[in-house]
């Protein structure tokens, strides 16, 4: 399974991508970091995010795309710049059909380091470890891209199996595919 991560935000927005299944040892496909100026438009800055993550699922082609789940922060600012970079990403790995898997940040650091509260060293050293790299991928959005596409192939393995299985039923029906386990399309089951 290839899976691409995306640590969205609107500054720095990682995107990584490992291969492998659950239980054997991961391969890193690539990683990096999206910029957008500050002080550019609102507009221009997601045009921007969504050219360079629409680059990556052309080059990477993943099986499946694990985004952070936006949760609530003291910083609203901050919340809607993430939940903005993170709908671009979920909207354009669902252009092409492909199953989108939310992991809470707490829930990315126990998959990858035991801890649902480890700092963003302790995640990047695990990264390291795990995928075998000479170096700590930096800045930490690179490494929390990385970690997100491995929590993704380790713990959301059968969730998304489950998911493939409904956008096939949904897609053949004609209904829109459904992209998390346990969605459910306003229409169905009328």
């Amino acid at each position: 399974m290839r899976v691409m991560g995306v640590d969205p935000g609107l500054t720095r927005c990682g995107l990584g991508a490992v291969e492998g299944r659950p239980g054997a040892p991961l391969r890193m496909v690539a990683v990096g970091v999206v910029r957008t100026p500050a002080e550019d438009d609102i507009g221009a800055r997601l045009v921007a995010i969504e050219a360079e993550i629409e680059r990556w699922l052309d080059e990477i082609k993943p099986d499946a795309v694990a985004v952070e789940r936006v949760f609530a922060q003291h910083n609203v600012r901050t919340v809607m710049g993430t939940a903005q970079a993170s709908a671009v990403a979920i909207t354009c790995a669902a252009r092409r059909g492909l199953p989108v898997a939310l992991h809470t940040p707490s829930e990315v650091k126990a998959a990858i380091t035991g801890n649902g509260n480890a700092d963003k060293k302790q995640v990047g050293t695990m990264v390291t470890r795990v995928l075998r790299l000479d170096a700590m991928p930096k800045p930490a959005d690179a490494a929390d891209a990385l970690a997100l596409a491995i929590c993704h192939v380790w713990r959301g393995a059968a969730q998304n199996r489950l998911a493939q299985a409904q956008a096939l039923a949904l897609a053949g029906r004609g209904r829109p595919v459904a992209l998390q386990p346990g969605y459910r399309h306003p229409g169905a089951g009328r």
